[in-house]
């Protein structure tokens, strides 16, 4: 019995043993955490790839996002009984040791899918003792992660060539898109890359490339994966030629979603709008001076929701480079609103209290009117509209320019005050004499449009939960009033007021103008909007002549008009005019119905379709067909399709493979399909 008790001995040490290795040394998970991220709008679409630092990209794999059909095949070739081993596959492994000794190599290392992510994890030489670590670690990592979890991780890491790493790395750089929905073809491609990513790399070797995808196609028809037909079909398939571009739009708007982020990130951006403002921005700079740069602003003010940020019109220009909706610069006029709300709140004035507009000194600070007149007794609210530089200094040296600094400090709008913190606020700050960025100005104005509460913007969609307390900067009824004043104000020339206007949006707005016009500004309420524009140059040069109502008040006007055709009724507006609701006027009487979203004639709900040449000619391009409110618009994977010379939207697939093909109405409704492209 005395060998029993040995033998019982030795088992427990070993375990003993095991136990202190694996905890001592615990498989390093933390790596496959480190991944790249993609950035995509508050539907889902993508918007910009953020690589690691190193320049390496690598997505985080979901199983929910990857084609179902690709798991099932890499599991058919590479691990058959991934589900039910407990990370080494005995059976499999003496199986590639007997049919290595028969061949007189090695034919199959007979590693699984858990052992080979422990060497993703920690690469090693292919040695024996490297293959004992790594079924150590494959036990580790059973032990720790659910099987999902380590084909997750397995996917995440696999090397797809250069600095590809994942299954969703590889799907973009290769096809475009994300590997939702892969053909045969692409799906054995995706699988014979990792075992040889450098040799069987499409882009530079495509003939090793097609030898790999062929060798699985033919592994897959042999076990009875695929049919001869489908089999035969993908070793004709075109193979991807070159790399596709990552996603890179909204570029400074993705970087601040991204901020925090340690993966994917759906940022509350609309793409739509985004693209479109970026359009308006681009156009604008272009028809002014070489270095000007635009900025613009969209917040949903009931979520706080950031719907389009344009950090400049074109990072080619100088400046581009930099988000200048965070930048810090003198909001020049566009803070007198809020001073003559925090009056109303004191009951020191009101809209038609009357103030001197005559010269007056404050010690050694004499401020004068833009156009260096003045108009005597005048009502609060005329100037307001006016931006009288006088009253407004009159107004704050009621209320206190400290109280002031202190109020838009709290708000989440800080004056930076030249001189450092221990400068205190002066009466210049009515005029603009702190700095302050467009994201903070929004914050205001965003408040202005939600009976006064200051809360901070949101910029991830999954934050929009978070109902943030915030800070009632001024009460709603002074808040009324001073929308009330602002929809009052002259608008641009050309521009007939809102109110007087048929599914136009009404627009509350100020403009501001920078001391020796460095920075025109325009700012307002329009619906559930808050709306921020700045023009100016980046390095803060001058610009004579160039005023905020002169160059960023028809911006202003005309986001508002962008805003509520792409947004729509994505909040409760109280006082804007549009409306995604259709007349139909039955004598005396009008009637309200839902009108829908357009309808989609061809291509239906997941058709094939067949290009290429057809008995030598070129294939016809596809006419899209629907029917909705209005000219409809097409997209195909997000790229608008023009029309053709007869003014038909014709497309002509690039190359076999998936495509979401979209159609969007007037109102801005959008009804989408996926095809499949085969040649």
């Amino acid at each position: 019995m005395i060998w029993l008790k040995r033998a019982a001995i030795t088992v427990s040490v070993a375990l003993l043993a095991l136990f202190l290795l694996d905890r001592i040394f615990p498989p390093p998970i933390e790596r496959g955490e480190a991944v790249s991220i993609m950035v995509s709008d508050r539907d889902g679409r993508p918007l910009r790839a953020i690589p690691l630092s190193n320049g390496t990209w690598r997505f985080g794999a979901d199983l929910d996002g990857i084609d179902p059909i690709f798991v099932e095949a890499l599991l058919e070739v590479e691990d058959k009984r991934f589900w039910s081993h407990g990370g080494v596959d005995w059976v499999g492994m003496v199986r590639a040791v007997w049919s290595s000794a028969k061949a007189g190599r090695i034919v199959s290392g007979g590693s699984t899918i858990t052992m080979q992510t422990a060497r993703l994890l920690e690469p090693r030489p292919r040695t024996i003792p490297s293959k004992v670590i790594e079924m150590f670690r494959a036990h580790q990592l059973e032990a720790r992660l659910s099987k999902q979890e380590i084909l997750e991780l397995y996917l995440t890491l696999a090397p797809y060539g250069g600095n590809l790493e994942g299954i969703r790395a590889a799907s973009w750089r290769y096809f475009g898109r994300e590997p939702d929905r892969l053909s045969d073809d692409q799906i054995a491609l995706l699988i014979a890359l990792p075992q040889s990513p450098e040799v069987r790399r499409p882009d530079l070797r495509p003939k090793g490339a097609k030898a790999g995808r062929d060798r699985i196609v033919a592994k897959l028809e042999k076990l009875g994966y695929l049919p001869e037909a489908r089999a035969n079909e993908a070793r004709v398939a075109l193979l991807p030629v070159g790399r596709h571009a990552f996603p890179a739009r909204a570029w400074h708007a993705t970087s601040r979603a991204a901020q925090k982020a340690s993966g994917d990130v759906r940022s509350t951006i609309d793409a739509g709008l985004q693209a479109e403002l970026e359009r308006v921005a681009l156009r604008v700079a272009e028809g002014l001076e070489d270095e000007t740069q635009v900025s613009i602003l969209v917040v949903d003010i009931p979520a706080r929701a950031v719907r389009a940020s344009v950090g400049s019109a074109d990072r080619k220009r100088k400046g581009g480079w930099l988000d200048l909706t965070a930048q810090s610069r003198s909001p020049g006029s566009t803070l007198k609103p809020f001073i003559y709300a925090l009056a109303f709140d004191d009951g020191s004035a009101a809209p038609s209290t009357r103030i001197a507009d005559l010269p007056k000194r404050f010690a050694a600070y004499q401020p004068e009117n833009f156009d260096r007149l003045f108009r005597g007794d005048v009502r609060i609210s005329e100037a307001l509209q006016h931006s009288l530089n006088v009253p407004a200094v009159l107004t704050l040296d009621k209320i206190g320019p400290q109280r002031f600094a202190a109020a838009l400090t709290l708000a989440g709008a800080p004056p930076r005050i030249s001189g450092g913190a221990r400068k205190q606020p002066g009466l210049a700050l009515a005029l603009g004499g702190a700095g302050m960025t467009a994201q903070e100005l929004a914050v205001l104005y965003a408040a202005l449009g939600d009976e006064g509460i200051a809360k901070p913007l949101v910029w991830d969609q999954e934050a929009l939960g978070d109902d943030a307390q915030g800070y009632q900067f001024m009460s709603s009824e002074s808040a009324e009033k001073i929308l009330k004043i602002l929809r009052e104000t002259p608008t641009p020339a050309g521009r007939m007021p809102g109110r007087l206007t048929a599914n136009a949006p009404q627009v509350a707005f100020k403009t501001g103008t920078s001391y020796g016009f460095r920075d025109a500004w325009s700012a307002g309420v329009s619906g559930d909007y808050a709306i921020v524009v700045w023009v100016g140059r980046a390095d803060g040069a001058p610009r004579p002549g160039a005023t905020g109502r002169k160059v960023a008040l028809p911006i202003l006007f005309e986001v508002a008009d962008r805003a509520a055709h792409h947004l729509g009724e994505s909040g409760a507006a109280k006082t804007r005019l549009m409306t995604e609701k259709s007349e139909e006027a039955r004598g005396a009487q009008v009637q309200f119905t839902d009108a829908a979203p357009p309808e989609i004639l061809f291509p239906p709900k997941n058709a094939e379709l067949w290009a290429g040449e057809v008995d030598g000619k070129a294939a016809r391009p596809f006419v899209l067909a629907g029917r909705g409110e209005g000219d409809l618009r097409w997209y195909v994977d997000g790229r608008p399709i023009a029309p053709d010379d007869g003014g038909m939207p014709a497309w002509v697939p690039d190359q076999p493979g998936f495509y979401r093909v979209s159609a969007v109405d007037e109102a801005g409704r959008t009804s989408a399909v996926r095809v499949r492209v085969l040649e």
